[in-house]
């Protein structure tokens, strides 16, 4: 996942620390205005390229990052937010680095004292620079902190979202159907897991998600943060199995749940099959496809329409 492996971003004085330690280190090598030079020039060179560190650890959201990612991404935390506080921070290190040369130059013809009291001066300002950048720090750590938990999905392959009112028997054919790799894990723009799981077709790996807390109630009632993750998913998914239970035993009445059904089917812009599940005890809905996944009737025949209804095919571009 794009987001996974962000680093730490450290605080303003974390990085303060760390340049002035390490130049009074470098410091005790040399004597007098050299001293004092390679004082000045190791914090700007660990400061300046720890804060471009910082910036390039990130993928670029304009080109790197898909939409699918773009907009969980915006859910969480404020995109425009988090490439401003990059820019400050780009902004810093290239300031510090600037000032790094000039002071530099300062040194060449200053006496000991005049050296020290110049090297004294650079790393005021480079402190005060970093301190400028404090809050943009802390709120990319904070980002990262968000986003490295989002689902690990890959947008470029074929994805299958099963979706349909509680109790419908979502997550048990989730189940019954992805191998030994699914992952289940919960994710912060909904309360309860989400399950993510593959199976294969004619060589063809298929990611197969049920999102609980997603597309398993109307749209009045999530909040924005959810409704902006059904808009995300719609992104990535090219198929959409929506489950009904035509007996109501789970809880809810079947004008119920195929009027959630229409709603799903104006979000994705993708082909929507509904599936008659739990058949062996009522068939009494239009349905494209009927199974009972606890007596295992007709699970493979629901796979092999969803992946026709996918029409995935390696050998066209990936989707935009």
């Amino acid at each position: 996942m794009i987001f996974e492996d962000l680093p730490t971003t450290p605080t303003a004085e974390e990085l303060v620390d760390k340049a002035f330690s390490r130049a009074t280190r470098a410091g005790r090598a040399k004597d007098g205005r050299e001293a004092q030079e390679s004082m000045l020039r190791t914090a700007g060179n660990v400061l300046s390229d720890n804060l471009e560190n910082v910036v390039t650890a990130w993928p670029d959201f304009a080109y790197e990052v898909s939409p699918f990612y773009y907009e969980l991404a915006d859910a969480l935390v404020d995109v425009d937010e988090v490439r401003q506080s990059l820019n400050e921070v780009g902004w810093a290190g290239d300031q510090i680095e600037s000032l790094r040369d000039d002071y530099t130059g300062k040194l060449r013809t200053a006496d000991r004292e005049t050296a020290r009291k110049t090297r004294k001066q650079a790393f005021a300002r480079f402190a005060d620079i970093t301190e400028e950048v404090a809050d943009d720090l802390r709120r990319l750590n904070d980002a990262r902190n968000e986003l490295r938990d989002l689902p690990d999905i890959d947008p470029e392959a074929p994805v299958i979202a099963v979706a349909g009112y509680p109790n419908v028997g979502k997550s048990a054919f989730v189940n019954s159907v992805t191998r030994a790799s699914n992952e289940t894990a919960e994710y912060p723009f909904t309360t309860t897991g989400i399950q993510v799981g593959h199976f294969d077709r004619d060589r063809v790996t298929y990611q197969i998600i049920d999102t609980p807390g997603l597309l398993d109630r109307p749209a009045d009632e999530r909040n924005d943060v959810e409704q902006q993750a059904v808009s995300a998913l719609a992104h990535a998914a090219d198929a959409v199995l929506f489950l009904v239970d035509a007996s109501a035993r789970c809880g809810y009445p079947l004008n119920v749940q195929l009027d959630l059904r229409e709603a799903v089917d104006a979000t994705f812009d993708v082909p929507v099959l509904t599936v008659c599940n739990k058949s062996d005890v009522s068939r009494d809905v239009d349905a494209e496809a009927y199974m009972s996944v606890t007596e295992d009737e007709n699970v493979d025949d629901v796979l092999e329409r969803a992946a026709v209804a996918v029409g995935y095919d390696p050998g066209l571009p990936s989707r935009e």
